[in-house]
């Protein structure tokens, strides 16, 4: 989304909400498979998937991309540092937690949040991520409404 043809791409933010209900949807799915994931993997499988989509569908990237185990493309690995920052910040998990979640080191998670928030000086970046923040937060709030209701100590 960032690239030399941003302006010509539809604006991130709609980008985002137009797929929000979907994704949504999909992470409960994925919640309610619990046969198939050990006990604690599905929030996990569940909450890494989401913030993967919502951060691809910003910056107009494919999901696998975040996902891959080598570095990629800069886009690609600032994406991928947004959606580490987004689950310490927004969710709150540890740096060791958020880089778990992610398959990397907490120095990595670490790295990610100064990197982002040094980019954050850029109004365009701090608008997309802010969006991505308040996407973030209302699934998260949604989840554990839902895991209240259900009588879930998670």
């Amino acid at each position: 989304m960032l690239g030399r043809n941003a302006a010509h791409k539809q604006p991130f933010a709609a980008a985002i909400l137009k797929g929000c209900g979907m994704l949504v949807q999909q992470a409960y799915a994925c919640a309610a498979q619990k046969l198939f994931y050990p006990v604690g993997e599905v929030d996990r499988f569940a909450t890494r998937r989401f913030i993967e989509a919502t951060v691809a569908a910003a910056f107009d990237l494919p999901v696998d991309e975040l996902a891959a185990k080598t570095r990629r493309q800069a886009p690609v690995a600032f994406a991928r540092q947004v959606s580490m920052y987004c689950a310490h910040i927004v969710l709150g998990l540890s740096l060791t937690d958020a880089g778990v979640l992610f398959n990397r080191d907490r120095t990595t998670a670490a790295h990610a949040c100064r990197v982002v928030e040094d980019r954050r000086d850029d109004p365009t970046i701090d608008e997309m991520i802010s969006s991505i923040e308040g996407i973030i937060r209302s699934w998260a709030e949604a989840v554990s409404g839902l895991k209240r209701r259900r009588g879930d100590r998670s």
